[in-house]
Formats: C-alpha cells, sequence, structure tokens
C-alpha cells in the first residue's frame, strides 16, 4: 500500500464517521466500537 492510498483510505474514514456522527450522533459508534474489542480480545485468545 502506497501513502497516497493510506492517506486517501485515512480521509475518506475519518469523514465518513465525521457525516455519521453529525446526522445519526454517537450512540450507534459506541456500540460497534465495544463490539470491535470484544472482537480483538477474542480473536488475541485464539492466537
Amino acid at each position: 500500500m502506497t501513502n497516497r492510498i493510506a492517506l486517501f483510505l485515512g480521509v475518506f474514514l475519518i469523514a465518513a464517521i465525521t457525516l455519521d456522527v453529525m446526522v445519526y450522533g454517537s450512540e450507534h459508534i459506541i456500540f460497534l466500537s465495544k463490539k470491535l474489542a470484544d472482537l480483538l480480545e477474542w480473536m488475541a485468545f485464539w492466537r
């Protein structure tokens, strides 16, 4: 992955999350973050 692609993906993700929070609020982002943390913990267990 080149720096240009990585920068584009980072800017796109930040813009998408910002727009999502502005339109729908932050409650579901917090829920998804907690679920992602649980998934990462589960995957670390199997490592």
